[in-house]
């Protein structure tokens, strides 16, 4: 491993450095929420976050690089933009379909490993079958063999998408946590932006007599190796280590998290103040849809559904809606390097706001800018003018993306966090499957201003959704949220 890999990994992981400046109550299941709560964000928890993001990173490699590699895939016979038959799985919507079948797999079959077997665990794990998978992927030569190690790969996208989330939530304080969501997918995000700019370079050409679009692939499974080097000593969630009653390990892990972060905050930690307990209640699945969750569960499965138009609606279909308008395959590639060029740059800006507005509403505001600002987007023509929509566009989908996840994570008790996440976003997952047929259905019969109508209608689904039923969370406890 690399100093700067031993560094950071060693960095997190060592424990019982020096003595707090504050001595902290021993660990209770009541207590660890407060004791994680009262922390400020300091450069420890920063790092937490970034790794756990860099895993993010690669999740979206993984979902993105589909669209963008397309003309390369387009252009060697392996697929065609639409196909006759609605579920052809020769064309790029069955290619895409792939994949959402394995994320449902992952998030709703196996969503919960995270709840049994810990956070760290289940997160390293399914980065391992990332890397494997795709090193298949790449030296796949029909549609077939793309589809069916692409749904391999997606399973294990699926367990980790949920376990980031639940990970995250509990490895931040309560007044920062949007703040971490925002951090996490401004980071993961940046993929966007270098595989565009990758296949932008790479799909046309043919380095060492290997197709470009599988250059892009390896490159990505490279990374996600070494990223795993680094995150194979992250710590166990203590809240989640409390839940199981493993006191002695929760209080390890907090109190060199207390250490350290007392160390660098310079001064005595605040006193923590204990919240009232969570609802107590099975620790299953069935609990989701008990008098005290239903509501909320229901609504997040409608949201997850249909939110999921609006984003893979656009973000996976931007090359190809840009060749529909007319323009030429190695402009369409640069067009869209330009358009997702500041895809991380809207999780940036809800990391700065996200936890002075309440949550609910902006996912409200943003579904409705996706569904106005599509219209918009549709209805031009003009090169420069679709570049400078199609970025206001994204923009406003990666919000309401890193709002979604935000949001979703704080709406349930820890015992059931990773499962109940992996639940709700499962319909997302379920969703995808099928937005790709309908996208291509959309552009094949009513063109690009179809498609945009389309995820308009979704996005007003959502907007009805959240604003009737949605809960407040922004700057409550996880406790509080969760009764």
């Amino acid at each position: 491993m690399s100093y700067f890999g031993r560094t950071i990994a060693g960095d997190l992981t060592e424990l019982g450095a020096d003595e707090a400046h504050h001595m902290a109550p021993p660990i209770t299941a009541g207590l660890v929420t407060a004791r994680f709560d009262r922390l400020p964000m300091t450069a420890t928890l920063w790092k937490l976050l970034t790794l756990v993001a860099l895993g993010g990173f690669f999740e979206l490699y993984d979902v993105y690089f589909a669209g963008y590699i397309a003309p390369g895939l387009f252009h060697s016979g392996i697929l065609t933009p639409t196909t006759k038959s609605f579920f052809a799985m020769n064309g790029l919507a069955g290619f895409l379909a792939s994949l959402f079948i394995g994320l449902f797999i992952g998030t709703i079959v196996f969503g919960g490993l995270a709840d049994r077997f810990g956070r760290r665990r289940v997160f390293a794990a399914s980065m391992l079958w990332y890397c494997v998978a795709t090193v298949v992927i790449a030296f796949q030569d029909t549609a077939l063999g793309l589809n069916i190690w692409r749904l391999v790969c997606g399973i294990g996208v699926g367990v980790q998408y949920v376990t980031i989330d639940s990970y995250v939530s509990e490895l931040t304080p309560r007044r920062a946590r949007g703040m971490a969501f925002g951090l996490v997918y401004g980071i993961a995000q940046i993929c966007a932006p270098l595989i565009a700019f990758l296949a932008w370079v790479l799909v046309p050409m043919s380095p060492l007599g290997f197709d470009g679009w599988r250059w892009v692939i390896l490159i990505g499974s490279s990374g996600a190796l070494f990223v795993w080097f680094l995150q194979l000593r992250l710590p166990e969630s203590p809240r989640w280590l409390v839940q199981k009653g493993r006191l002695e390990e929760a209080e390890r892990v907090m109190h060199d998290l207390e250490t350290r972060v007392a160390r660098e905050y310079g001064q005595a930690l605040p006193p923590p103040e204990e919240s009232a307990a969570a609802n107590e209640g099975s620790g299953t699945l069935r609990e989701l849809f008990g008098p005290v969750y239903r509501s909320r569960t229901i609504m997040l499965m409608v949201v997850n559904f249909f939110q999921t138009i609006g984003y893979y609606g656009f973000v996976s279909w931007i090359p190809t809606l840009l060749i529909a308008k007319g323009i030429m395959i190695t402009r369409s590639l640069e067009y869209t390097f330009l358009i997702v060029l500041l895809y991380p740059i809207a999780p940036f800006i809800v990391m700065l706001v996200a936890d002075r507005f309440e949550r609910k509403w902006q996912l409200v505001w943003s579904a409705i800018s996706v569904a106005v600002i599509g219209v918009v987007f549709s209805m031009l023509k003009l090169p420069g003018w679709l570049v400078a929509v199609g970025i206001v566009q994204t923009l406003v989908v990666n919000w309401l993306s890193t709002i979604v996840h935000t949001y979703q994570a704080e709406l349930f008790p820890t015992r059931i966090r990773s499962g109940a996440v992996g639940f709700v976003y499962s319909w997302s997952r379920l969703s995808s499957i099928f937005v790709g047929f309908f996208i291509a259905f959309f552009l094949r019969e009513f063109g690009v201003e179809g498609v945009f109508m389309f995820i308009g209608g979704a996005m007003a689904i959502v907007v009805v959704a959240v604003a009737l039923f949605g809960p407040r969370t922004t700057g409550l406890a996880l406790d509080d949220i969760a009764r």
